[in-house]
Formats: C-alpha cells, structure tokens, sequence
C-alpha cells in the first residue's frame, strides 16, 4: 500500500507565503515523476508544478517565478515553496507522484489534498 500525505496547507494574507509538503510512504521500490495540482472549486484540476527523479522541473506559466518546487530522493518527499500568493491561488492542492510499489507495475498516485485559502 502506498500513501502520499500532504501538509502545510492553511489561510495566508495575499502577498504571503506558504509551503507545502508531501510524503511518499509505505511498499516503495522506485518513485518517478512527482508533482503539485490544484483545484478550484468548480474547476478541473490543473498541474501547479512537477519535478522528475533526475529534478527536471516544470511550472505552470501563473506560478513561475513566484512558486519553487524541490524533491529529496532518499525520502520521497517534495516540496513547493509558494510566495506572493494572490486570491486565485486559493485551492485545494494535490501531491501527485508516480510509484512502482514492490513487485507491482508503476501507477499514478494522489494525496488527498490540503486547503490554501488566500485572503484578507
């Protein structure tokens, strides 16, 4: 069984900054592709950012600049430091990350998402 746990959501000011952090657990052998999501309400879930094994890192055009995703191998874990949050950043954000348990094929994970709310 696999989990990924996300933490560090919560209601910042705009302008402000927030980290979140996510943890890969449980019957690991390798772990891919890793990456943040998010969604609004009433809207599709849309990738934030995402970071290879090997730290390719891609950014949705809104976040870049403003949002720094990193990844720690050995722990299966990432995190995106996000600063100068506005309003339209409030969603519920996703890790995501791409896991082959032991003696299973590679398949698509998620977290259960954490809140971020930015407003006055």
């Amino acid at each position: 069984q696999v989990q990924l746990v996300e933490t560090g959501g919560g209601l910042v000011q705009p302008g402000g900054s927030l980290t979140l952090s996510c943890v890969a657990s449980g019957s690991i052998f390798s772990v891919g592709d890793m990456g943040w999501y998010r969604q609004a309400p009433g809207e599709q879930r849309v990738m934030v950012a995402t970071i290879s094994k090997g730290y390719r890192i891609n950014y949705a055009e809104s976040v870049k600049g403003r949002f720094t995703i990193s990844r720690d191998n050995a722990q299966n874990t990432i995190s995106v430091q996000m600063d100068s949050l506005k309003p339209e950043n409030t969603a519920v954000y996703y890790c995501y990350a791409y896991v082959a348990p032991r003696g299973k094929d590679g398949m698509e994970y998620w977290g259960n998402g954490t809140l971020v709310t930015v407003s006055a």
